[in-house]
C-alpha cells in the first residue's frame, strides 16, 4: 500500500515530434491535488484504489476501513499491508481495522515498495496533458486506474519482486462478493 499525489501542475515526459520541429506541451500552474491510495496484491495484480483530497491520519484510517470492507477482512481473513513509514501510517491515532496488520519497510527504501512501481504507469496517462480543472483530472485518473485494474498481468509484472513470497494463494486478495 502506498499513496501518490497527482495534480493540475503538468507532469512532463519525453515526446515524439516531427524531424526539425520541437515538441510542445501546454502548461498552467495551478495548485489542486488528488491523492491516490493504492493497495496492490503483487502475486495476482489485484488492486484497490481510493482517491482522496488529502493525506493525514484520519484519511488513512478511512482508507484502511474502506479497504478492509472491500476485500472482506475478518477474523478468518487476515491481511498484511506492507507500507512505508510516513507519519500518517505510523501515527498512534491511526485506526487499523481488526484483521489488518501493518508491516513497515525500512526508511528511505521506496524501491522495496510494490505499490510505488505502479505510479509511473498511472502517471503515463496524465503526462504532457493540461487539465482545465480537478474534475477533468479525476476523469483521466479514474479511467487510467480502471485500465490498470483490468490488466492484472501488467500490474503483477511491475509489483511482484523476485523476493516476494511465492507460496501465497493467488486468489487470497480477491474482492469480497
Amino acid at each position: 500500500m502506498d499513496e501518490a499525489r497527482v495534480g493540475l501542475i503538468p507532469t512532463y515526459r519525453a515526446m515524439w515530434a516531427k524531424k526539425g520541429q520541437r515538441p510542445t506541451a501546454s502548461s498552467k500552474r495551478r495548485y489542486q491535488w488528488r491523492y491516490n491510495y493504492t493497495f496492490v496484491h503483487p502475486p495476482s495484480g489485484e488492486m484497490v484504489n481510493i482517491i482522496g483530497d488529502t493525506v493525514n491520519t484520519d484519511a488513512m484510517s478511512a482508507c484502511l476501513r474502506h479497504f478492509a470492507d472491500v476485500v472482506g477482512v475478518s477474523a478468518d481473513r487476515q491481511v498484511v499491508l506492507v507500507m512505508d513509514g510516513a507519519g500518517w501510517h505510523t501515527s498512534k491515532h491511526l485506526v487499523v481495522p481488526d484483521g489488518v496488520h501493518l508491516a513497515f519497510l525500512p526508511p528511505y527504501s521506496p524501491e522495496l515498495q510494490p505499490a510505488e512501481c505502479l505510479f509511473p504507469l498511472i502517471n503515463e496517462a496524465l503526462a504532457n496533458r493540461l487539465f482545465n480543472d480537478i474534475a477533468e483530472l479525476d476523469v483521466a485518473l479514474h479511467q487510467r486506474l480502471a485500465e490498470l485494474a483490468n490488466d492484472p498481468l501488467l500490474v503483477s509484472d511491475r509489483t511482484r519482486f523476485h523476493w516476494w513470497p511465492r507460496d501465497i494463494e493467488p486468489l487470497a486478495f480477491k474482492l469480497a462478493s
